[in-house]
């Protein structure tokens, strides 16, 4: 606590002053034109990330950046998604996954999560990308854990489809969904590709593969 309470002092003498207007601008309203639902993880820090300033990103976190899909639940990340298209008017929805995903080793070791009820439930949502993901048995442990975190990112960028608010902003045009994952120890993203079907470095010059929906994911199995 003590390093955060010497943080908080930091911001308020070095960064805030070269940026109070940025915050008197901030304080009337928030504008961001991207929303980056991630993982709880707390290694994954994506204004760092990004170099984002305050305002830019709406920021969604939660155990295995997932979405459920239209009618199972009405959670949190649902109706968050609901505020930022219908609301916030983002243009721009990332998934992002990462490395060394303690969700995603769950997922390989279900009976690990005894104790977490809450958390083994919430990872239902996560069992369509586990099912695709048995193609990738014969993989190395590293392979296999890579494997299971993009299906998975595939798998949540599916149920975002489900959701009318996305599906309708996706049908005029006025919304694009991405799928990402974050490497922790090198530093790098890759984006996925959905007409190769595989994922690609981010590139630098804002022309980024389109999430494109993925045959293996028919409609009615995210529904």
């Amino acid at each position: 606590m003590e390093r955060l309470i010497e943080g908080y002092h930091q911001f308020r003498t070095s960064v805030f002053p070269n940026e109070r207007e940025t915050f008197a601008r901030l304080a009337s309203g928030q504008q961001p034109h991207t929303m980056f639902l991630t993982c709880a993880d707390s290694r994954v820090m994506p204004e760092l990330m990004l170099s984002a300033k305050p305002g830019e990103i709406f920021v969604y976190r939660n155990v295995g950046n997932i979405v459920p899909p239209y009618g199972q639940q009405v959670s949190g990340v649902v109706a968050a998604i609901e505020y930022a298209v219908k609301v916030l008017k983002v243009g721009h929805i990332v998934i992002c996954g990462h490395s060394d995903c303690g969700a995603m080793k769950a997922l390989q070791r279900p009976e690990a999560l005894t104790e977490l009820p809450s958390v083994r439930a919430w990872l239902k949502h996560a069992e369509l990308a586990h099912y695709v993901y048995a193609e990738h048995r014969e993989r190395s442990v590293e392979d296999k854990l890579r494997a299971l975190t993009e299906e998975n990112v595939i798998a949540q960028l599916e149920h975002l489809r489900t959701l009318p608010a996305v599906a309708a902003a996706l049908a005029n045009g006025a919304l694009r969904i991405h799928g990402w994952i974050y490497d922790i120890e090198h530093g790098e993203i890759t984006a996925y590709d959905g007409k190769k079907r595989s994922f690609r470095p981010l590139e630098q010059d804002g022309v980024q593969p389109e999430a494109t929906p993925d045959a293996r994911f028919p409609a009615s199995a995210a529904a």
